[in-house]
């Protein structure tokens, strides 16, 4: 018998023994992790889940997922997949480019440390400081719009597209190629160079070498990382919602309609549906995006 005098509990080394075995401890670290993502991600979405099924009187309904069908909803969920696909896309292809450009030179020059750093800051840069910088950059009255105007170029003869789907797709790039950077370079750095010696060796030109043995591999790390930039875009609300306050084209900004209407048609549960439309999306590009690291994280060792 033990000291506490349970016999079925002891302690060797400072462990604890339940039944004559001995209680790891390793997941003690992990306990903060998972009470963060209880308060601040699980109860939050349990919160907005129930609250989808709810009407403004508290009774469950289904009107609030009806609701979606609703011609602007559906128009800004359209819009909201373009926007986070092209930018997706084009981040992902410009940023592997960066990405391979630094990966094959000095694995502990400067140029690598700038890029690595500056990606790191940029990548994080977003919001009203974000829509601000452009305005003040190529806006109307921007610094270099009128610089260029003033040389004959007028990039707006057409309309003000920087306040459009036009104009944020290219503010979503100054943030999306640098995040692209960060989470492409570790599978471009698995590239070992033995491997295209060995191609050479038997043969092989730069064609072959892409084609049947990097191509291959960076395949799925690029697809998943493209994925994620989505998810990264599809999520987005501050930027969008200071460069274009009118008619709220993305959904992010119908949910803060439908939260804070001004002429007393707010509409709380809808915001929870539309909410839950964004979190099935995000979750699924999130999903992929791991299955696909997981599968390329096995030949990139």
């Amino acid at each position: 018998m033990t000291a506490a005098g349970n016999p079925a509990v002891s302690t060797t080394a400072g462990r604890p023994f339940v039944g004559g075995r001995r209680l790891p401890l390793g997941w003690v670290g992990a306990v903060p992790f998972f009470a963060y993502v209880a308060v601040f991600l699980l109860l939050p979405t349990g919160i907005i889940a129930v609250g989808a099924f709810l009407a403004e009187d508290g009774s469950a309904t289904l009107s609030n997922f009806s609701s979606l069908s609703q011609s602007n909803i559906v128009k800004a969920s359209v819009n909201t997949v373009f926007l986070s696909a092209v930018t997706a896309v084009v981040g992902a292809s410009l940023g592997a480019l960066v990405a391979y450009a630094v990966a094959t030179g000095n694995p502990d020059g400067i140029l690598r440390r700038l890029v690595v750093s500056a990606s790191g800051v940029l990548a994080q840069f977003g919001g009203v400081t974000l829509a601000f910088a452009f305005l003040a950059t190529i806006g109307p009255a921007g610094l270099v719009y009128l610089f260029v105007k003033q040389h004959g170029v007028d990039f707006y003869a057409n309309g003000y597209w920087i306040y459009d789907l036009r104009g944020l797709q290219l503010v979503y790039l100054y943030f999306q190629i640098p995040l692209m950077v960060l989470v492409f370079l570790p599978a471009v750095d698995g590239i070992k160079p033995q491997w295209r010696e060995a191609a050479e060796s038997l043969g092989g030109s730069t064609w072959h070498y892409w084609r049947y043995v990097a191509g291959p591999l960076l395949f799925p790390a690029f697809i998943g990382c493209t994925l994620l930039l989505f998810a990264n875009a599809f999520s987005a609300y501050a930027t969008a919602n200071a460069l274009i306050n009118q008619g709220a084209p993305v959904l992010s900004q119908q949910i803060n309609n439908a939260l804070s209407s001004e002429v007393g048609l707010h509409k709380p549960g809808l915001a929870n549906a539309i909410a839950i439309e964004m979190i099935v999306i995000v979750v699924l590009a999130t999903v992929l995006y791991s299955l696909l690291q997981r599968r390329s994280s096995r030949w990139l060792q």
